[in-house]
Parts: C-alpha cells; structure tokens; sequence
C-alpha cells in the first residue's frame, strides 16, 4: 500500500498549516474537499479566527485535540518549524502539498517515526486512489 493511501485511510483529523479563509486559494478549495469526504480539518493560521466554519488556531501547539496529519501550505524554507510542531505535537504524518519540498525536514519527520509526503496534493491523491474527479 502506498504512504498517501496509508495516510488517507487511517487518518482522519487534518491540520492544515497555512489554509487560506480566501476561497479561491488551493488550500481552501484542498480543505473544503476533505472536509466533504469526512475529513475533520483544523485550520492554523494567526490572522483569522474561523475558516470553513472550523475554529482556526495561530500555530499547531496551539491545538488542543490530537491532529493525525499536518498538511503543509506554506513555503518549502519555513517546512522545518511546521515539522517541528507536528513533532512535539506527536503527529502521525506530515503532508507537504504541490511545490513544498524540503528534504531535510522530511528526513527529520520520517526519522521521528512520522510518515512523509512530499509535493504533492491531498486533493488530488484521494480523488485519484479513491475514484472521485479532481478539481483544481
């Protein structure tokens, strides 16, 4: 089985680091998906306070409920505080979207037991491993 199928089917609870409230933002369009395929989703990012009608928190230390996966919006150089933070937080996996790459904070992730996905989208890889139509 692959990691994103792995992740997809045995998480369920999704921080998404940098999800924009703009609905025309890909994280908001990634977010609004999972969240209609069941996905619960906590939005982390300190200038809003309510995104997708979810509670948004400024970092992910600030969250108080387990989160499963931490999907990652922001730019590849800022990846390795994000993973930092899924780390003390005892993540089970990181998720850096389409264009995220940074290989040095993957390899900290894996090296602390949480499975990584590199540039690539959640989106997308539900649509494709489940059989629903991706949109962009």
């Amino acid at each position: 089985m692959s990691v994103e199928k792995e992740i997809l089917e045995s998480c369920k609870t999704i921080a998404i680091v940098g999800l924009s409230p703009n609905e025309s933002r890909p994280s908001n369009h990634v977010a609004a998906y999972l969240q209609s395929q069941g996905y619960r989703i906590i939005p982390v990012n300190p200038a809003t306070k309510v995104i997708l009608g979810e509670k948004c928190y400024p970092d992910l230390l600030s969250i108080p409920d387990e989160v499963d996966v931490v999907d990652i919006f922001r730019r590849s150089e800022e990846v390795p505080q994000v993973v930092e933070d899924a780390i003390k937080i005892k993540a089970r996996a990181i998720w850096m979207q389409e264009g995220v790459i940074n290989r040095e904070a993957a390899s900290r992730a894996q090296k602390a037991g949480l499975k990584v996905v590199m540039d690539k989208c959640m989106y997308k890889e539900h649509a494709r491993i489940f059989g629903n139509t991706a949109r962009k």
